[in-house]
């Protein structure tokens, strides 16, 4: 008889642990909090967007980074992909429900990252002056 996976409890409940290596959540908190996931769904809780309006809005990301982000959130349940069939194709991307309360959370995150930034530029100088004196 094999063993339940370890995301499996005794009773058969999906059980959930990011700290687990082999934990699927792992997978969905970096779509999420990646380099570019987390400055599409902040840019997407405004609304909808077309693909180079959010590309210009998540400024320094590339195409193929964008497209490869936008896929792994839609599949994860947190993007919506609307594709109208016109000439050029039109390709709108939005938040699910699910994508808008995992957004509110991360703004509220960058929004507290982006308050403390005086601090952390002071942190930065006194931390680089005393690495230079030893």
């Amino acid at each position: 008889m094999s063993e339940a996976p370890e995301w499996v409890d005794e009773h058969g409940r999906l059980v959930f642990d990011v700290f687990a290596q082999a934990c699927t959540s792992r997978a969905t908190l970096e779509h999420i909090t990646g380099r570019w996931g987390i400055l599409a769904m902040a840019a997407l809780h405004d609304g909808t967007l077309r693909f180079n309006a959010l590309r210009r809005r998540v400024s320094g990301v590339s195409e193929k980074m964008l497209a490869q982000t936008l896929q792994a959130l839609e599949r994860d349940g947190f993007v919506h992909r609307e594709a109208q069939p016109t000439i050029p194709p039109k390709v709108e991307y939005s938040l699910t429900p699910r994508g808008r309360r995992t957004a509110a959370l991360l703004l509220a995150l960058i929004e507290d990252v982006e308050g403390q930034m005086p601090e952390v530029v002071e942190s930065n100088a006194e931390y680089d002056a005393a690495k230079r004196e030893s």
